[in-house]
């Protein structure tokens, strides 16, 4: 038997990305005013889930700021991205990162070349789909699709 996939129709994927990509901000500007808050740094600006150029360092107040709202913002989207597209949350999980990426290049003005910032980008991808796809997977267990690999 070949693998029977159901497609969504392409209106209700851009209706899923669109809350996708309101919640992944939403999210990164609520954890990133409680950190501000938390570590006492009250000197970033609206800009900054784009900044990818603060020195790192971890005598520098902002960039942990940014650090640790980052990788919170991934793995929290990761859990309610599940509330949203179910078992999918691998594929939005790349495409919100993509988009992200591209974000912050017409943000910044600049593609974004330092290390640090895509070594933090990958982690936060990766708990993000971790956590996601466990929770999805505890969740809806039930109708997870699953490849039928008979035929091999």
């Amino acid at each position: 038997m070949a693998l029977q996939v159901r497609v969504a129709p392409s209106k209700v994927v851009f209706q899923n990305l669109l809350i996708c990509v309101v919640l992944f901000y939403t999210v990164y500007y609520v954890v990133l005013s409680m950190g501000c808050v938390m570590l006492e740094e009250y000197e970033l600006d609206v800009l900054a889930p784009f900044d990818f150029k603060t020195n790192p360092s971890w005598l520098n107040t902002n960039y942990k700021v940014l650090l640790v709202s980052m990788e919170v913002t991934y793995f929290v989207c990761g859990l309610l991205f599940v509330l949203v597209v179910e078992e999918w949350v691998w594929d939005y999980a790349f495409s919100i990162t993509i988009l992200h990426v591209a974000i912050t290049s017409t943000v910044m003005l600049e593609f974004p070349l330092t290390s640090h910032w895509w070594a933090a980008l990958g982690s936060g991808l990766i708990s993000m789909i971790c956590g996601g796809q466990t929770l999805a997977y505890c969740l809806f267990k039930d109708n997870f699709i699953y490849p039928e690999l008979d035929d091999f």
